[in-house]
């Protein structure tokens, strides 16, 4: 007879405590336990390791230079820029993908547009079968590919994949913090049941040669919802990012057993759904880059260069301290950098308010921006704009020296084949000052 505890489990890193704590000693999360009703029995995970050990003992064991590989073919998703972030070639067969992003952003109308191509069954737990055919009706995609399922409860979606495994090349789950398994009691969305319906889902998709896809929310801080133990279940983890008022869209990978974690799909968001970016300088190139206070940078997005404006403005200030607002970059990176351009060139800065804004919404982290920013601010505060066709790449150093950046030549070679000539890199300069007082005299 299976005999029954009462734990406390942290919702966001899986940390089990037989009492109720205000602050999780993992991951520092405040409020976030629940009290969670174990099994010790069928359902709990202890039971299932060891039936799992007794039937498949020393069998699978192995020298590694005696494993054969078997290969096996990608399957194109219809989307050039998911099968580059993919690795290239699209999806493997069998691999389980989680896809998660901020409410709004675009998740249900990719996964739509790729299961439309592929075929395949659509599970959705949030939503009924007519919304979803209204949804793919209003972005134009065939529906004969596409099988429908409203169920929440994992053991049913295993039937239905199983019976209709011939028919199936692709199946999507929208979302999984809706599933739950009878094996476990709680609340779908729970650590448990989560942790328990990937686990189940990823047998399935390995057994089958079936892959998964798997729709994941995004908490308020940014993270993945549900314990952090789905990233290390699943085998690729993507990012759908974007302001929600812009029809940017970038698809990112931060984890990839098939392939490298350095790609970055750019999408834009209309009517029709995901409209693929073929050239996305041109989206992020404003018309006005010649005005003073603007430059252009070339940053690397995974492995892509792309051509982005960045807009500074310094007005006298009519506060004591003077504003320092960002958007699109680290505030303290921008106040760092004001603080070398007072040392090192000696322009009154600390009676200025300055706003700098990254173009078009795209967000840049990289240090190769620094030199970009330093000249946009400098134009803005003497009123001269840059020469027309320039682009900026280099990381600016406390000492106000300009230091090397990864891929250089890279960066060079897609700015001269936009048609920009005046490149200004750590090439030809070694300091801001010299930067400056040759290009901004």
């Amino acid at each position: 007879m299976s005999k029954s505890h009462s734990s406390y489990v942290c919702q966001q890193c899986g940390y089990k405590s037989p009492s109720y704590l205000g602050k999780c000693p993992e991951c520092g999360a405040w409020n976030s336990f629940v009290e969670t009703i174990e099994n010790e029995g069928r359902g709990s995970s202890v039971g299932w390791v060891n039936k799992r050990s007794k039937s498949v003992g020393s069998a699978g064991v192995a020298h590694l230079n005696t494993v054969q590989i078997k290969k096996v073919g990608r399957v194109t998703t219809g989307i050039a820029e998911v099968d580059q972030v993919l690795g290239g070639g699209g999806l493997i067969p069998g691999s389980l993908i989680l896809l998660a992003g901020d409410p709004g952003i675009g998740k249900s109308t990719i996964m739509l547009q790729i299961i439309s191509y592929v075929g395949g069954l659509y599970v959705t737990g949030e939503e009924s079968s007519e919304q979803v055919k209204l949804r793919a009706e209003r972005l134009k995609l065939p529906l004969n590919k596409i099988l429908v399922l409203p169920e929440t409860h994992v053991e049913s979606i295993i039937n239905a994949i199983t019976s209709h495994k011939e028919d199936i090349s692709l199946v999507i789950i929208d979302s999984i913090q809706t599933l739950w398994s009878e094996e476990l009691t709680g609340t779908p969305g729970a650590v448990g049941q989560v942790r328990e319906s990937t686990l189940k889902l990823l047998s399935v998709a390995k057994q089958l040669h079936i892959p998964i896809l798997l729709i994941g929310h995004v908490t308020k801080e940014g993270t993945i919802a549900g314990p952090k133990v789905l990233e290390h279940i699943v085998d690729t983890v993507l990012y759908l990012e974007g302001e929600r008022f812009q029809t940017l869209r970038l698809l990112r990978t931060t984890k990839n057993r098939f392939g490298p974690v350095d790609e970055v799909g750019v999408f834009s968001l209309e009517e029709k759904g995901m409209m693929e970016v073929t050239n996305p300088s041109e989206l992020f190139l404003g018309k006005n880059e010649s005005g003073a206070g603007s430059a252009v940078i070339c940053t690397l997005e995974g492995s892509r260069p792309l051509l982005v404006e960045v807009q500074a403005l310094t007005v006298a200030s009519q506060i004591p301290i003077p504003r320092r607002v960002a958007t699109g970059i680290n505030l303290n990176r921008l106040q760092m950098l004001l603080a070398i351009i007072q040392k090192h060139t000696r322009l009154p800065l600390g009676g200025f308010d300055v706003f700098v804004n990254v173009a078009s919404g795209i967000k840049i982290d990289e240090p190769a921006a620094d030199l970009g920013m330093c000249l946009a601010i400098v134009s803005s505060f003497k009123g001269k704009p840059l020469p027309p066709k320039t682009v900026a790449v280099g990381e600016v150093g406390l000492l106000g020296e300009i230091r090397d950046v990864i891929g250089v030549e890279r960066r060079i070679k897609e700015a001269k084949r936009l048609g920009f000539k005046n490149i200004i890199s750590p090439k030809e300069y070694r300091s801001l000052s010299a930067v400056i007082r040759d290009i901004l005299p």
